[in-house]
């Protein structure tokens, strides 16, 4: 599945354009009961990589909002449940990694007490990149003031891997990736009229996973 579409977002007056893509890859089954919970979880580890804390909450609280929504296991609390496995020193490199460690009784009963059924791995980033133009500030006894025009680019690239625990199995992935550029023109007063890429990423790949895991099949 590809979806690709350009959102416009409004700050102020203006802002930048986002293109941003999503693809859906299935490989199992899927089906959320009123009973099970789902629990979002970003990449960490000890070398300081991390995907964001801020763009895994907001694709947990967007999966947990609407009529459709899904009940959502907040990662702190997950974390905090599954102690000491999934600290930063300790948990899982890759997706790969889960099968081994989900062959732990206790990793296993603590799960169940939890009621997750299906774990969301996030593992992903975004970086700004380009950066052009120039602008000055001064202040003079009349007043003062910036001019000038600046323009970066933003990119979010995001990956998710669902693991149904019930099944100790991966059902599928979704990637999503947005773009955008930002602008900050100044004549007195500067201007940010800016693009918001992980926003963007953040809505698709939690509308995507909200109807990867209804589905029945």
């Amino acid at each position: 599945m590809f979806k690709a579409f350009c959102v416009p977002i409004t700050l102020i007056l203006l802002a930048g354009c986002v293109s941003s893509t999503v693809e859906e890859v299935r490989s199992g089954a899927t089906g959320v009961r009123d009973h099970d919970q789902i629990v979002v979880l970003g990449r960490r580890h000890n070398n300081g990589y991390e995907t964001e804390p801020d763009f895994v909450a907001c694709v947990g609280n967007n999966l947990a909002r609407g009529r459709d929504g899904i009940s959502v296991l907040p990662e702190r609390e997950f974390v905090d449940t599954l102690f000491p496995w999934f600290e930063p020193r300790t948990a899982p490199i890759e997706i790969r990694d889960l099968p081994n460690l989900m062959s732990n009784r206790l990793v296993a009963e603590r799960l169940q007490e939890a009621g997750v059924r299906y774990l969301v791995w996030l593992d992903g980033s975004t970086s700004t990149n380009d950066t052009s133009g120039s602008m000055t500030c001064a202040v003079s006894p009349t007043g003062g003031g910036c001019f000038g025009f600046v323009t970066w680019d933003r990119d979010s690239a995001y990956e998710a891997s669902i693991w149904d625990l019930e099944t100790m199995s991966n059902v599928g992935k979704i990637s999503t990736d947005a773009s955008g550029t930002s602008y900050m023109p100044a004549v007195i007063v500067p201007v940010p009229l800016i693009a918001r890429v992980q926003s963007s990423a953040c809505s698709g790949m939690a509308n995507q996973l909200k109807a990867f895991l209804h589905a029945s099949n």
